[in-house]
C-alpha cells in the first residue's frame, strides 16, 4: 500500500495554539495515542474557527461537518509534552475547504504529525450541503488565503 504524504505551503499557516499531552492521552506503548491526537486536532480546529469567527453552527442553522481527515505521524509525543498546532486553510471551494495542521514539539523542534481535515458547510434546517455563508465568502477567498 502506498504511504500517504502531506506537504503544505508555509504561507498557509495563519494561526497557532498549544495543547498539552495528558497522561490519559497515552497508549500502551507509552506515547500519544492516535485517537487522542485526533481529539487534539479537533480542539485546535475549534480554536481556529473561533479565532476567525466561523461558528460551528450559526443562528441560521448553517454549520460545518468534517468530511475527512488524513494524518501522517512523524514522531512520538509523550505525557506532559507541550505541542504546537499550526493551522491554516487551503483548497477553498463553493461548499467548504481543507483545514491543515502542523503539529510539533517546540522544546526540541520535533515534527510530530501533519494533518488535513476537509469540511463542508451544512444547512441543518434543510439537511443538505450549503455554500459558504455570504459574510464568510467575502472574507475568505482563494486569493487572500486568510492573510
Amino acid at each position: 500500500m502506498a504511504r500517504l504524504t502531506l506537504d503544505f505551503p508555509e504561507e498557509l499557516f495563519c494561526f497557532s495554539t498549544s495543547l498539552s499531552v495528558r497522561v490519559t492521552d497515552i497508549n500502551g506503548a507509552n506515547h500519544l495515542a492516535n485517537d487522542a491526537l485526533i481529539s487534539m486536532i479537533s480542539e485546535a480546529r475549534a480554536r481556529f474557527l473561533h479565532a476567525y469567527a466561523i461558528a460551528e453552527v450559526n443562528p441560521q442553522g448553517i454549520g460545518i461537518i468534517v468530511t475527512d481527515l488524513a494524518t501522517v505521524y512523524r514522531a512520538e509525543a509523550y505525557a506532559r509534552d507541550q505541542l504546537l498546532f499550526e493551522v491554516g486553510m487551503m483548497d477553498l471551494n463553493k461548499y467548504g475547504a481543507d483545514i491543515i495542521f502542523r503539529i510539533s514539539r517546540p522544546a526540541d523542534g520535533t515534527l510530530i504529525a501533519l494533518a488535513k481535515s476537509g469540511f463542508v458547510f451544512y444547512d441543518y434546517t434543510q439537511s443538505r450541503v450549503s455554500p459558504w455563508p455570504e459574510a464568510l465568502q467575502q472574507r475568505f477567498s482563494q486569493a487572500d488565503r486568510l492573510a
